[in-house]
């Protein structure tokens, strides 16, 4: 096991593939809204905050057109939609593990607020964590992943000498550098780190049982 007290977690990537779920919600949207993408609609695309995302995928920043996208993804994904998410293999049971021993367990997402909860109650880990993180989860809105590390850091007392990030894409691993937390990898998520993206002080994961 690491010699961390604190496990902060990205999510999407990270601990559950939601890829299935998520671009048939995008692919919806769009259909509904009659509105062809400008991109393919794949696994790419998933990591950045839904605004952004679909303000890529739309090619366009027209502020109707995404809030009426926006609107469309929420109706199908926040419904049933979000129910396709499956966790990876091995990261119930590293949860268990860490959770058994003690560990503190957070989530710092770019997923909304709304829909993280029903996930981890669909999966059954809405008992893992001690706090669960989202840009929306303040208003205003936090700016970025940095600072929402930040603002966990500060109201849940963590300490920052015991405490590491966990995710799958370099965005994950700046905004751990920004926060002066140590940054690991996992290898199997949508950001695909593979060594030459490794910053010389991050450290990388192959499978969730290295964690637990």
């Amino acid at each position: 096991m690491f010699p961390y007290t604190h496990y902060l977690f990205d999510l999407d990537g990270t601990l559950i593939d939601s890829a299935p779920a998520i671009l048939a919600s995008f692919r919806e949207a769009f259909a509904r809204a009659g509105v062809a993408p400008v991109r393919a609609i794949d696994a790419s695309v998933i990591g950045p905050p839904l605004v952004e995302t679909l303000q890529l995928l739309a090619g366009r920043t027209d502020a109707a057109l995404i809030d009426a996208l926006a609107g469309h993804f929420k109706a199908s994904y926040d419904t049933t939609g979000y129910q396709a998410t499956t966790a990876y293999a091995g990261v119930g049971e590293m949860l268990a593990r860490l959770k058994g021993a003690g560990r503190y367990l957070a989530i710092a997402t770019n997923k909304r607020l709304h829909p993280t909860g029903l996930i981890l109650a669909h999966l059954g880990w809405d008992g893992y964590f001690d706090a669960v993180y989202a840009l929306d989860r303040f208003t205003p809105r936090l700016p970025d992943k940095a600072a929402m590390i930040a603002r966990l850091v500060a109201d849940e007392g963590v300490p920052r000498d015991g405490a590491v990030y966990i995710g799958d894409r370099s965005e994950d691993g700046e905004s751990a550098d920004a926060n002066g937390l140590p940054f690991i990898a996992t290898t199997w998520g949508y950001g695909s780190l593979t060594p030459a993206d490794l910053k010389p002080h991050w450290r990388a994961v192959n499978t969730p049982a290295e964690l637990g």
